[in-house]
């Protein structure tokens, strides 16, 4: 198992975050890792490709692991897995995958001094009437508009009310983009989408605004690309356990629209831009978060100091470096 002291675990390691966080402890030297996802069915195992560790197994089996008290010297846990469909409709199903399962794994953590950094959400803030400030004091009062955000506001409030931000660190990710999302389906990042449909249909179609304080295409949104997302993730994950913790927005500070977005996806693959402005689905309307923005200034106090990656840039480097290459394949 190599120097136990230096294992580093990380949850939804097949995901799209988590596949980036493992390639980027890889470029630092960190191969003695622990691996936890569930590849199912779909073509998830793929971004597993490549990939230097120690050993996959499954949430199920990794439960019984921690049970007969493997993995104790670990040095981190990253949680990232967890059912990120924001559409999923069994409550209970989220209440188990994303609030009981994630409680397991801080208590363990914390009994084995192991620093422990999980996933949040930006859909803890529901549809940001109340803003986005990541402040103690304001987290208990969020309205999240789905279960999928209410099942990652339980545990962020369960931690709080326990003092366990002293040492743990929740990252409330917002729109992250980048390599390796595609298995998502239709939760992947309107630029993933973007691309697919300006290669098959020639023009990217964008809902309506349905408030007349936003124009057509110009809801926005606060998006960050997965290289910032991993920085800041391993940011906190590789200091020891006992440094500070609490929970963090992780996005840019710096909301842009959906017409920006599609137009640096035509930028990058040198097209002329074309938009088609369709209706949103009626399910949708009453939910749909018409802008975020990350307040940053709490992240920043806690010593994470790098610039953000634009979102003309993020999308440059994903579309040269991950689609155009795939291409001729």
């Amino acid at each position: 198992m190599g120097n136990m002291n230096n294992l580093i675990i990380v949850t939804g390691a097949a995901g799209f975050i988590g596949r980036n966080v493992v390639a980027e402890l890889n470029a630092r030297g960190e191969d003695n890792l622990i691996l936890v996802d569930e590849l199912g069915k779909d073509e998830k195992w793929k971004n597993l490709v490549g990939l230097r560790y120690e050993d996959l197994v499954s949430p199920e089996d990794f439960l019984g692991l921690l049970e007969q008290g493997e993995f104790a010297n670990a040095r981190a846990l990253i949680h990232l897995g967890a059912c990120s469909a924001t559409t999923e409709k069994d409550a209970d199903y989220l209440l188990r995958n994303n609030y009981q399962y994630t409680r397991v794994l801080c208590n363990w953590s914390l009994e084995h001094e192991v620093r422990f950094v999980y996933a949040s959400s930006a859909a803890t803030y529901g549809d940001g009437a109340e803003g986005y400030d990541d402040a103690d004091e304001v987290t208990p009062t969020l309205t999240p508009l789905n279960m999928y955000g209410y099942s990652k506001q339980m545990f962020d409030a369960w931690a709080l009310r326990h003092g366990y931000f002293r040492n743990i660190v929740g990252l409330k990710y917002y729109n992250v983009f980048g390599p390796y999302e595609d298995h998502k389906g239709d939760m992947r990042s309107v630029v993933s989408k973007s691309y697919e449909q300006i290669r098959s249909l020639g023009v990217v179609k964008l809902f309506k605004s349905y408030r007349p304080e936003f124009n057509d295409g110009e809801q926005m949104r606060d998006f960050v690309y997965v290289k910032d997302a991993v920085d800041i993730t391993l940011h906190f994950a590789l200091q020891p356990f006992g440094a500070p913790g609490g929970l963090f927005n992780c996005g840019t500070g710096e909301p842009r629209t959906w017409v920006d977005l599609v137009t640096a996806v035509y930028s990058a693959m040198g097209l002329e831009k074309k938009i088609e402005f369709i209706e949103m689905p009626e399910v949708l309307k009453g939910k749909y978060q018409y802008f975020t923005q990350s307040k940053v200034a709490k992240l920043r106090a806690a010593g994470y100091k790098k610039a953000f990656t634009s979102l003309e840039e993020g999308i440059g480097d994903y579309i040269r470096n991950y689609y155009v290459p795939r291409e001729g394949k």
